[in-house]
């Protein structure tokens, strides 16, 4: 029979006890699952749904002694690895008060607080983040033409600012002749990023059937004005349309900052460009007034979006999304059907038209009560430890010679290396996170493979980053005194893990020659949430390829001459 809410009294309670005890006693565990192999869970549990119900002792029983062993801690003290994702209670607490409610806010009448509620915590936050006045909705700025959304994820917020800005373009290319379909125009379309932009530039680019160019940055690893204006004039002699732009404020593999002042000014001269600005992680940092350095430029942008949970401890999903022009944004995603409409549609933009979900959850509430209960006082002495711990990681770095730093540490994140090739590195990486000890991931800066160390937990400090130091100087000992000296151009010999697991745990993926040769026409942006493509010079793997050489041949010899013995059969005839 279908549980009652005096039973959810109950089991609720517990259930936050359990997050709690989860919580306070997470350092107790290893940081990675990495005693599980892939397939591990479904051998543990039924094969389909139970025919009766099951107590909520038993499930939570299992859930910790076969689920849990597979989780990733991501709050983990030693987890130092992606970003970090968000677990702070007030937010937790907005999504449990979310899913009570239960409300589904595809339209204002279907949910009035929702819509409203989101529009309010949108121009809070603009306004914290000190954004430009044409982003707030009306509202707050009564002449104003913008206002934002919560999407599900920044790359939902890429993808669907992409589909506006291709329709605004297609638009303009078909003047008055509405018979041609839209699709006529998408070769004509370029849009262009940075090759440190995230890799959901380059999906949202493939969804929307239009090319993308990508722009090498600057020493900096900061994409310029003038790079992208050279690309923009080429294609314009092709005869092809500039039509989106994207900057990086905070770029996934190091946080590097794209220009935006010099972009803006580009962009500007080309009408048929949207700017829009993928602020993800480095967005949130302009709560603090010291990072508002790298927001100048922002009154050129048409879109931005930052995600709360990478950088303002906000549980996930919320990605907050704000435009230009609201109107212009929703008319790619504007549709009516006779049960959607209400007696205020006019003067109310609904949810459904800010991308492709009809249905949202109530997600405002997690920035309610996050926003309430820390204040912003609360959120920027925040965002300074994240800055000041990665000083403190960068300090220790540099006082041992046998590393060097990579990037620019500005937000929280240190790119470093052994001063050793990049198998070294490799090796080193998946031995740190195969023990369980520390989590990290890796990333290619100035085409070197380095090792990334993010400290934005919650209530990371001084002592943490110290212990992760000494665990990473431990391993370097071990690794580093493994090296024997062996003549030039020959490769250090280590006892190395096994092949699978070096992968796995160095987050690299071994290709051929071949292959690897042809990447950059199969993936042009990477970001720290896939492999890293590596040329494998494993001699088994090079006697395959010429073996499987070899049988192309004989087989195209064995074509050939049962060619020449048709032929000549026919000839004897």
């Amino acid at each position: 029979m279908a549980k009652n809410y005096e039973e959810f009294r109950i089991h609720g309670k517990q259930m936050v006890d359990y997050i709690c005890d989860y919580v306070k006693n997470m350092d107790q565990k290893t940081v990675a699952p990495i005693t599980v192999e892939p397939g591990f869970l479904a051998p543990q549990l039924a094969k389909e749904v139970p025919e009766l119900p099951e107590s909520f002792q038993e499930i939570l029983g299992d859930f910790e002694k076969k689920i849990m062993p597979g989780v990733m801690h991501w709050n983990h003290p030693n987890f130092f690895a992606y970003f970090g994702a968000g677990n702070a209670y007030p937010s937790v607490l907005g999504d449990m008060l979310s899913s009570g409610i239960a409300a589904i806010g595809f339209s204002w009448a279907s949910c009035p607080a929702l819509t409203e509620l989101e529009t309010i915590m949108l121009d809070w936050y603009a306004k914290a983040l000190d954004l430009p006045d044409f982003f707030l909705s009306k509202s707050s700025n009564s002449k104003s033409l913008g206002g934002g959304s919560i999407q599900s994820s920044a790359s939902d917020a890429i993808f669907a600012c992409m589909c506006s800005a291709r329709a605004r373009a297609i638009k303009k290319l078909k003047g008055d002749n509405l018979e041609i379909h839209d699709s006529v125009y998408l070769p004509q379309l370029v849009c262009y990023a940075s090759s440190e932009a995230h890799s959901s530039v380059e999906k949202a680019a493939k969804m929307n059937l239009v090319k993308l160019r990508v722009i090498e940055p600057d020493s900096h690893d900061s994409m310029r004005g003038d790079a992208l204006e050279r690309a923009i004039e080429r294609d314009i002699a092709r005869g092809l349309t500039p039509f989106f732009v994207v900057a990086t404020l905070g770029t996934t593999s190091q946080v590097a900052f794209d220009n935006l002042v010099e972009i803006g000014v580009v962009c500007k001269k080309y009408p048929s460009l949207w700017f829009h600005v993928d602020g993800a992680y480095g967005g949130n940092s302009f709560l603090v007034p010291e990072m508002r350095r790298f927001k100048a430029g922002m009154e050129y942008v048409d879109s931005f979006e930052v995600n709360p949970n990478k950088l303002m401890m906000t549980a996930f999903d919320c990605t907050c999304m704000w435009v230009k022009n609201v109107l212009t944004f929703t008319e790619a995603f504007a549709v009516d059907p006779l049960y959607l409409q209400h007696q205020h549609d006019t003067s109310v933009v609904d949810l459904r038209h800010f991308g492709t979900p009809l249905s949202r959850r109530f997600r405002s509430l997690k920035l309610y009560f996050m926003f309430r209960m820390y204040g912003l006082k609360g959120l920027q002495g925040y965002i300074r430890r994240v800055i000041t711990m990665g000083k403190h990681f960068e300090k220790l770095v540099k006082t041992d010679e046998r590393f060097e730093i990579r990037n620019d540490v500005i937000l929280g994140l240190v790119c470093f290396r052994l001063l050793h090739p990049d198998a070294i590195n490799q090796e080193f990486l998946a031995r740190m996170n195969a023990s369980g000890k520390i989590h990290l991931t890796p990333a290619k800066v100035k085409g070197k493979y380095v090792i990334r160390f993010v400290a934005n937990q919650e209530n990371c400090n001084e002592a943490q980053i110290d212990g992760a130091w000494k665990t990473i100087q431990q391993f370097a000992d071990e690794l580093v005194g493994e090296i024997k000296p062996v003549e030039k151009k020959v490769r250090p010999r280590l006892k190395k893990l096994d092949r699978t697991h070096s992968q796995r745990f160095s987050f690299t993926r071994n290709v051929s020659q071949e292959i690897y040769e042809r990447q950059s026409s199969i993936q042009k942006l990477m970001d720290g949430a896939t492999p890293i493509v590596v040329i494998d010079t494993n001699d088994i793997l090079l006697s395959l390829q010429k073996a499987t050489l070899q049988n192309k041949e004989a087989q195209e010899r064995e074509r050939i001459d049962e060619h020449h013995s048709k032929c000549n059969g026919t000839n004897g005839a």
